[in-house]
């Protein structure tokens, strides 16, 4: 990943030319009133999309709405009960019918699409100049082929860009979809959040990531939104990897945990008001940005999927 910026469009870039792009989809809506719910989808798809493939789709491309008519499908049968269901009998439950064949099958179908844009990065790729995560991930691969135990392999590629997408996606278009909610919601943040900017950025160019360390109240209004969200409550299943003692429990190596991420980011010892929106959470005594160890919103250690 860090490769991607070096002497070319870096992450940030790739952010900012999105950003421009919604904001002149937006004006085509000239004020009236809208879901940008599918707006929202589509910048954070088009981002990876630009990270992985070196490439942003127009918002109307039938590849592009295709893809992620997949990903929002597959994340809907996942949040379904038989899948939860699912998760917790896998091994007896996989021999019957149910959505978690449909969501095999929908991966399957987004592997293919990536598997020929691989193909297609391989027939024209430049070791001198690699264009996105697929280059340098494939560099990756010709530099350690002579290593029989690295991790760096065909499948590792199209399984990592494939998680990029689904770990990428969904959280980050619903945090979004959860801010503008919640701005509405409590205008007297807004107001506060839209005169940091006014201040430190102005109205006449787009912010950086320069900027996030001057607007500590917007820093805070971020955190809390990603905090009262919760879009994980269980957080993703995770596994010990030694024998371990937790609260006189002896949990084996392998065992499969969940790490109840609701419990931390509502836990009153942290957070004063923990089913409250209140960016204070955030801000210490002098109005600069405070980190909480309780502040966990997408998941803890190494997950198991």
């Amino acid at each position: 990943m860090r490769d991607i910026g070096m002497g070319k469009q870096s992450v940030e870039e790739r952010i900012k030319e999105e950003a421009l792009c919604l904001v002149e989809e937006l004006k085509k809506c000239q004020g009236a009133p809208l879901d940008p719910s599918f707006h929202f989808q589509c910048i954070t798809a088009n981002i990876i999309c630009s990270i992985v493939f070196g490439e942003r789709f127009d918002y109307t491309d039938r590849q592009f709405l295709h893809l992620l008519d997949l990903l929002y499908q597959t994340f809907s049968l996942i949040s379904s009960f038989s899948s939860q269901v699912f998760e917790l009998f896998s091994g007896f439950l996989k021999y019957f019918p149910g959505a978690h064949r449909q969501i095999s099958k929908n991966l399957k179908e987004i592997l293919v699409y990536i598997g020929h844009s691989v193909e297609q990065h391989r027939a024209t790729l430049d070791p001198s100049a690699p264009r996105d995560f697929i280059d340098s991930y494939l560099l990756r691969i010709e530099k350690e082929k002579l290593n029989h135990y690295t991790q760096f392999q065909y499948q590792n590629l199209m399984i990592t860009a494939l998680s990029l997408f689904l770990a990428g996606t969904e959280s980050t278009s619903i945090t979004l979809c959860y801010g503008f909610l919640l701005m509405l919601k409590y205008p007297h943040v807004a107001e506060k959040v839209q005169k940091e900017i006014d201040q430190v950025i102005g109205s006449y160019r787009i912010p950086t990531l320069d900027d996030r360390s001057k607007m500590p109240y917007t820093d805070a209004v971020i955190h809390e939104i990603q905090r009262f969200a919760d879009l994980s409550p269980m957080g993703l299943p995770c596994r010990v990897t030694k024998d371990t003692m937790f609260r006189g429990y002896l949990l084996p190596k392998n065992t499969e945990v969940y790490p109840i991420l609701s419990s931390a980011l509502h836990d009153p010892q942290y957070f004063e008001q923990p089913h409250t929106f209140n960016p204070e959470h955030f801000l210490d005594a002098n109005g600069a940005l405070k980190k909480s160890e309780a502040f966990m919103p997408f998941s803890t250690g190494e997950t198991d999927l």
